[in-house]
């Protein structure tokens, strides 16, 4: 099994990074990694219906939709990720609970009553620190999990909040458990850096046939192709949301209201219509057409609204007003 620490904190390439081991390696991998301030998402989510929008542009913090099912999760530098990906033979499946117990098996052993409950989630006196998602590619598993340490729990909360009134779809959503840093039950003074090696000592342990390993040239050209060509791209982390309605009124400072109804699909918007009291000189179907097909993306957004004499449809409104309505 090659063993990897990697340094690099930045989502993008690091969720790149567990794709590429899954499909480009073909030994048993096992990786620790941290994310600068991120949020990751999971393949089948709308993105926009899983964060604060508005707080994650204000304090930079990346999205990033990952490989895998599950739910959204909140990472920063204070949150342990790791990594099995591992050869599975024919009718190749994941197991939650095995590559979960060197994890339960490293706290346990520190004093602390880590358990595995429910569906893939690990706790600590029933509060979570760990949640875990995993996804097949021929006969390959690849399982990853985070481990919240010393996470900041404001930005984890703030981050992951927004309001479900705006979005009606069948994505999966996720389910806010109530969690818990695994620092706050340690016996001994230990940093997430200290942690991080304290598990792959563990883990190197029981897989005898286990080596450390760094990537090579060709593997991080490799990894940062995919982070380029696909993970930092907002097509994938935004644009392969499912479809979805969206529906919001906001009251604008001094125009009036307004209210948005439209849908997205593939990222783009369509069947838009605007309603509201604001006062206009032309007629705003014109900007429910020119939006039609526009990415449901705020840059995208203000490029086509410059076009317009924006005050003459919607008299007394800002531009970024009324895109802040539009999410």
């Amino acid at each position: 099994m090659l063993c990897i620490t990697d340094s690099h904190t930045d989502p993008y390439f690091n969720i790149a990074a567990d794709e590429y081991a899954l499909k480009h390696f073909t030994d048993d991998c096992f990786m620790l990694w941290r994310n600068e301030p991120s949020i990751i998402v999971g393949k089948h989510q709308n993105t926009l219906a899983e964060i604060d929008i508005d707080y994650v542009k204000e304090h930079n913090i990346k999205v990033v939709r990952r490989v895998s099912g599950g739910g959204a999760v909140f990472h920063d530098l204070g949150n342990l990720n790791f990594t099995f990906v591992k050869n599975a033979g024919e009718g190749a499946q994941g197991d939650f609970r095995k590559f979960t117990q060197p994890i339960i098996d490293v706290l346990q052993g520190m004093g602390i009553n880590a358990k595995f409950e429910g569906r893939n989630d690990l706790t600590i006196d029933g509060r979570k620190f760990s949640g875990n998602a995993e996804c097949i590619y021929k006969n390959r598993v690849l399982h990853h999990g985070t481990l919240l340490f010393s996470a900041v729990m404001t930005d984890l909360s703030a981050a992951l909040r927004v309001n479900p009134l705006k979005f009606q779809d069948k994505a999966v959503k996720s389910v806010r458990s109530r969690v818990t840093n695994i620092s706050e039950h340690l016996r001994e003074e230990m940093d997430v850096l200290e942690f991080r090696d304290r598990i792959m000592q563990h883990i190197m342990s029981i897989y005898p046939e286990s080596k450390p390993y760094r990537y090579s040239a060709k593997d991080i050209a490799g990894i940062e192709k995919l982070r380029d060509q696909k993970f930092s791209r907002w097509e994938w982390n935004f644009g392969d949301s499912p479809k979805y309605d969206f529906e919001k009124l906001i009251r604008t400072k001094s125009g009036g209201s307004v209210e948005f109804h439209f849908n997205v699909n593939k990222g783009r918007i369509s069947d838009m219509r605007i309603y509201g009291d604001f006062f206009n000189k032309y007629d705003t179907e014109e900007v429910e057409k020119l939006l039609d097909g526009v990415a449901h993306e705020h840059d995208a957004i203000l490029s086509t609204l410059r076009q317009l004499d924006f005050n003459g449809y919607f008299k007394n409104i800002r531009i970024e007003e009324f895109i802040e309505g539009m999410f």
